[in-house]
């Protein structure tokens, strides 16, 4: 998983549950690192100073990753995801990127490497289905879910909490209606 903010820790912690042996948590911030070591990160990558592909690659015995998860949403880490995988993994971008952003990857690498490449609205989410799912796991103890908030703030504190999760301070903020 590319990128351990919510939504990164989020698809760590349901690798885990889908019971994923090797989960590789890669993110340029070591206070995110931690964070995704208690959502079920087996191994952890700091990108900054370390090839993430390469550290990737070691971790699997060189083979690559069976689904590698983008969610930052930037070109330059797509590219690390789709790189990371296996031959015939695949690739989901989950980040949000911009409207102006592109990438560029020989087109042979895509047919060459097989597997599959999409990306993931709201995580594929049908809330009237997945919603009662994620309160029955979290009621039996099998989805943390206390443990993505960072903070309860009150009705006044929600544009501050905007910019404490764009800094990447927090997981999430949690409005509590007093």
């Amino acid at each position: 998983v590319f990128g351990c903010g919510g939504v990164g820790d989020a698809a760590i912690a349901g690798a885990k549950l889908a019971g994923a042996t090797t989960i590789i948590a890669v993110d340029i911030d070591d206070r995110k690192l931690e964070w995704a070591r208690t959502f079920g990160a087996t191994h952890t990558v700091n990108s900054k100073g370390t090839d993430a592909v390469e550290a990737i690659k070691a971790a699997t015995g060189g083979f690559g990753v069976d689904v590698a998860i983008d969610a930052v949403g930037h070109p330059a880490v797509f590219e690390q995801a789709f790189y990371a995988r296996d031959l015939a993994g695949r690739v989901v971008l989950v980040g949000v990127p911009t409207p102006d952003m592109t990438i560029t990857l020989p087109l042979i690498e895509v047919f060459g490497r097989g597997g599959a490449v999409k990306s993931s609205w709201y995580g594929d989410c049908l809330p009237s289905r997945d919603f009662p799912m994620l309160v029955d796991l979290y009621r039996q103890g099998r989805f943390p879910l206390e443990d993505f908030v960072s903070e309860t703030i009150g009705i006044d504190d929600v544009e501050s909490a905007f910019e404490k999760m764009h800094h990447g301070d927090v997981l999430r903020s949690v409005v509590v209606f007093t």
